[in-house]
């Protein structure tokens, strides 16, 4: 079983997470759907645990059917707000409302390792119909720069992209094998901005109000005094994101 403490800790800040969390590159949620789209033809798709709306958005930008899951309130509330005219659905990866065969593709942005993985690809095959497309994507900052790699330590967060393959070797018995994508991109950010961000990161959300104190000052000594950093107005984060698909037989 999976401990959703952290999982369900975003909604207090759902509309900051809106704001400052990064957006999928349209290279990405393309390859993502390589294989059950024409490019012209719209692809019936479920965003699963969809929290705001973001990669909701993306999918709709391209002229996708969406139908965003999120078990989250406060989320689902954040998606309603800025993504006019949809409604997300009360659900969760284990338990999809949804009939079978429902859709072409499943997609999942920066959610999937909060799932309980057994019941979750179970449910997803189910919605799936033959041939569709399951693909998690993640957003990861890009540590080899030298003052994210200190952002990651000093925030906490942890790279959930390392050996993405090797963690995720498979999405069960009704899935084919796996491909992986990568794609760059960055998002440019005031000082403020980047400390709103780390303010929407779980560890964030469930520290204690010293641990966010020490946060907020380290960082902010991080931007004051690294050399890249100094007197810049603005940073460009830069990520990597990273997409895994495979095909429901």
């Amino acid at each position: 079983m999976v401990d959703h403490t952290h999982a369900l800790s975003f909604g207090v800040a759902a509309g900051d997470y809106d704001r400052f969390r990064p957006r999928y590159p349209e290279a990405a949620v393309r390859w993502a759907l390589d294989a059950v789209t024409d490019g012209a033809t719209p692809a019936r798709v479920v965003d699963l645990g969809a929290g705001t709306g973001i990669l909701t958005r993306a999918l709709q930008a391209l002229g996708h059917q969406v139908v965003p899951v999120e078990p989250d309130p406060g989320m689902r509330a954040q998606l309603a707000e800025g993504t006019p005219g949809t409604t997300a659905l009360a659900g969760s990866a284990e338990a999809v409302p949804l009939p079978d065969d429902a859709a072409d593709a499943v997609l999942v942005g920066t959610a999937y390792h909060w799932f309980d993985r057994g019941p979750a690809h179970a449910e997803i095959a189910r919605v799936l119909r033959p041939g569709g497309t399951f693909a998690p994507l993640w957003n990861v900052r890009d540590d080899r720069v030298d003052w994210v790699a200190e952002l990651s330590r000093i925030a906490h967060i942890g790279d959930k992209s390392a050996n993405l393959v090797e963690k995720y070797a498979d999405f069960g018995t009704g899935f084919g094998a796996i491909e992986l994508g990568e794609f760059a991109h960055r998002t440019t950010l005031t000082p403020a901005e980047v400390l709103g961000m780390i303010r929407t990161r779980s560890y964030w959300l469930t520290a204690s109000g010293e641990d966010q104190q020490r946060v907020e000052q380290e960082l902010a000594e991080l931007l004051d005094t690294h050399p890249d950093l100094v007197g810049r107005e603005t940073v460009e984060l830069p990520y990597r994101t990273l997409v895994l698909r495979a095909r429901r037989r």
